[in-house]
Order: structure tokens, then sequence, then C-alpha cells
């Protein structure tokens, strides 16, 4: 358990995330002490370990990605198994799903969230 108030997604829309009452328009990571906005991946819509490098560093319990709103950001299966071979549990699923997935393991667990907030 965790003796810390990790951010929590108050609302999610396409493109639009809100953060402890702060608003972004791009895609984010949630530490659990801080919010990265921002994230650019080389490959926008293909998510690839070089993306999680801040990630790995931080070495959560948990990661959840969140695909976008339709789901076409893809996790390459050579991404999800070097994250897991850190020893970083994975939970994938589109945006919506994976924010309120993160709040409640937030509440319980190490998590971190790597969200694309579009397509």
């Amino acid at each position: 358990m965790t003796n810390h108030n990790p951010p929590q997604i108050e609302d999610y829309r396409f493109g639009h995330i809100v953060i402890d009452g702060q608003s972004y328009s791009n895609d984010v990571i949630i530490f659990p002490d801080r919010v990265m906005s921002n994230w650019w991946r080389d490959q926008g819509h293909s998510l690839s370990v070089d993306d999680l490098d801040k990630v790995l560093a931080a070495s959560p319990q948990v990661l959840i990605i969140g695909k976008g709103a339709n789901g076409r950001m893809s996790v390459p299966a050579g991404t999800r198994n070097r994250v897991e071979e850190q020893g970083i549990e994975v939970i994938i699923h589109k945006t919506e799903k994976a924010c309120q997935v993160y709040n409640q393991i937030s509440e319980e667990k190490e998590a971190v969230a790597a969200l694309h907030l579009t397509c």
C-alpha cells in the first residue's frame, strides 16, 4: 500500500484529459508523483520500448497503457515483453477504460499510466 496520493484522472474525452484539476490536450504519462505532458512517441501509433524509457527508469509495479479513444496505437509484443522483463505488470486498454483502471489500481499499487488521448 502506498502512503501518498497519486494523481487522479478526473475526466477523459477524445483529445483531452483532466488530472488533479489540470487539463492536458497532449498525450501524457502519469507517474506516482508527477504528470509528464507532451509525451511523444518515435512512431506515433506504435509504442516502442524507447518511448517508455522514463517508465522503465521509474520501475513501477504496474504500467497501464491507453491505446487511444479507438485503440489505434499498437503495442508490439516486443515492447510489452521488454517491460514485463523488468518485472512490471502491463495492462492495455482503450484510453477511457485505461483511465478507470489506473484510478482503481493507483490506490493500491505503484502505477504509471501512459495515455494516448486521440485516435
